[in-house]
């Protein structure tokens, strides 16, 4: 985000409806805020162009992953083998994303994938990329929440 003015109450709804459903006429974003609409579109303008607003997105109902086992994968990794270990793990088609972290791990992948031991063959996999130190895997069971 590059402005300086603090994201308001409205700006934060606004956020979270267009992030329920970004193709929600801005009329109808505006009743449920209780805002003009000329005062809606000239809050997103201002989001867009500050940078909080990168872009929209479809989400589709049937998420493509949903029927796939997700497994969280914390890595420990050796700081001078980064770049090294971010282009293998980018190079796994598995790979649904990955998050550098604080705290006692350095990165956070998400893998998808069809069978456990298709999840088995791909943590061998990245246990055996020079500079991976130690990981630490959990599976998905079921998914309570997810926006």
């Amino acid at each position: 985000m590059t402005t300086n003015r603090r994201l308001d109450e409205i700006d934060r709804a606004l956020l979270a409806l267009l992030t329920a459903n970004a193709r929600e006429p801005a009329a109808s974003l505006a009743r449920k805020l209780g805002i003009a609409r000329s005062t809606l579109q000239d809050r997103l303008d201002r989001m867009e162009r500050d940078g909080v607003i990168s872009g929209y997105t479809v989400r589709m109902a049937a998420e493509p992953d949903a029927e796939l086992i997700t497994a969280y994968v914390m890595l420990s990794i050796n700081p001078k083998l980064a770049d090294r270990v971010v282009r293998a793990l980018k190079a796994i088609p598995e790979l649904r994303a990955l998050h550098a972290v604080s705290g006692q791990y350095d990165l956070l992948a998400r893998i998808c994938a069809e069978k456990t031991w298709r999840i088995d063959e791909i943590l061998d996999r990245i246990g055996h990329i020079q500079g991976v130190e130690r990981t630490t895997s959990s599976i998905v069971l079921s998914t309570k929440v997810e926006r």
